[in-house]
């Protein structure tokens, strides 16, 4: 991968991927891994970028079917990836965040089906429901609906760990 295509594609959409694989990952590793294979993933393929969406919703595409690829071999294999090198910008904040509120709303995240940490995560970016929806592989009119449930179980957890009565 060229510093070039890092630094202009890449790079300006970093904050994407680093929430869409800080919301599948447990750990700075699996962390460091899912977005180096990410970024793989979106060198190889950007060829194949049609224009059909923009590439910020391309990115999101590519960011949570990686996401959940990794997820599923990692369940199924066991099986950890190699960790080369993360760019330093990247490092410093990029998993642990010194707001203990994000980092119980990233643990209540991940306490969600694989399907819906995604369409959570494109909601709390403002993502519009169409482009949930292009992303995600359905339509509109059920992302609404499913953000709804999502919000209501997100906070049934939240209350939970604070050890509130709901």
């Amino acid at each position: 991968m060229s510093n070039d295509f890092y630094t202009l594609k890449i790079l300006p959409y970093a904050s994407i991927i680093i929430k869409m694989c800080r919301a599948y990952t447990n750990s700075q590793e699996d962390f460091e891994d899912y977005y180096q294979e990410v970024c793989l993933q979106i060198w190889r393929s950007h060829g194949n970028f049609q224009e059909a969406s923009k590439w910020s919703t391309w990115i999101y595409r590519i960011s949570l079917n990686v996401c959940l690829t990794l997820l599923k071999k990692k369940r199924n294999n066991k099986q950890h990836f190699a960790s080369d090198y993360l760019p330093p910008e990247l490092v410093v904040d990029s998993y642990a965040f010194e707001d203990e509120q994000l980092n119980q709303l990233y643990d209540a995240i991940r306490q969600l089906s694989e399907v819906d940490r995604g369409v959570i995560m494109l909601y709390l970016e403002e993502r519009p429901y169409e482009e949930i929806a292009d992303i995600i592989g359905t339509n509109a009119n059920n992302i609404g609906v499913r953000i709804k449930r999502i919000r209501t179980r997100l906070k049934i957890i939240l209350n939970k760990e604070n050890g509130k009565v709901n």
